[in-house]
């Protein structure tokens, strides 16, 4: 202590005193009155929770990862979507044709709601515009990166329906992150609410972003126990060419072993 905290602690008014206040403390030592939200109330002034359209998106946000996960687990348990196409591969081309359809219908009811509502003045300059359209870009080419390295049945859930690539992508975009296509959509909308200036547009993108957040979370979960259900199963499957060259191999060993003990018993083979 320095001589003025010495002279604090003597006095006996304790508005002189000098509080060391703990830097550790966690937020019990903030004063949240002071804070200015007057930002957050003007963002809030600009968005209607209660409209039709805002609920609508805010569903088919919720009910889109939540349908293909819930779908792609109950066929890797039942197979039955692969029994009634007649085909895994039909099955999930058919599976995901039913996913671009509901994606198309969320970033249009996303749409509907960042143009019937209000625009934000603080988004309406030049510098925002640009960054979003930056991040549409960028976003862009996310999703169609990882569609070209995955093909369709790599992106539109084929691990759940037995059809697994031979080896890990791991090259762009996957060497950037892991799942470009769940960011990459995720820019896309961040990139639109910035070019309209649209509020709800940024609130509409965080959850986005939460509920691909969680969907990875349970997709990487259900992936390795698919992953290794699948290995169990294909390991008892051999193309006629394998299984012929295992039936050379074991015959030409058998062979090996027949001379060698006619060998050792003075015989000629």
């Amino acid at each position: 202590m320095n001589d003025r905290d010495i002279a604090a602690v003597g006095n006996k008014n304790p508005e002189e005193h000098s509080v060391l206040l703990d830097c550790c403390g966690g937020l019990n030592n903030l004063d949240y009155s002071k804070m200015d939200l007057t930002l957050m109330q003007e963002l809030m002034k600009c968005i209607n929770l209660r409209d039709s359209n805002f609920c609508i998106a805010v569903l088919a946000i919720f009910f889109n990862p939540l349908f293909w996960n819930v779908v792609a687990r109950w066929e890797h348990r039942t197979r039955r979507l692969s029994r009634l196409f007649g085909s895994a591969y039909l099955a999930c081309y058919c599976l995901g044709f039913v996913i671009i359809l509901l994606n198309v219908y969320r970033s249009h009811s996303m749409t509907v709601v960042m143009k019937s509502q209000a625009r934000w003045d603080v988004l309406e300059r030049t510098e925002v515009f640009y960054a979003g359209a930056a991040l549409i870009v960028l976003g862009t080419v996310l999703v169609v990166s990882s569609f070209l390295a995955l093909g369709f049945t790599g992106t539109f859930l084929g691990d759940y329906f037995g059809i697994l690539m031979d080896d890990k992508v791991t090259g762009f975009p996957f060497n950037i992150t892991d799942n470009p296509m769940y960011w990459g959509s995720t820019a896309n909308y961040l990139g639109l609410a910035l070019i309209g200036a649209s509020p709800v547009g940024l609130v509409l993108t965080a959850f986005v972003a939460v509920v691909y957040s969680v969907a990875i979370t349970f997709e990487g979960y259900v992936f390795l126990s698919t992953v290794d259900t699948c290995q169990i199963g294909l390991s008892h499957l051999q193309s006629p060419e394998k299984l012929l060259k295992k039936h050379i191999l074991k015959h030409k060993a058998s062979l090996k072993t027949t001379q060698t003990n006619l060998a050792q018993s003075g015989k000629v083979f």
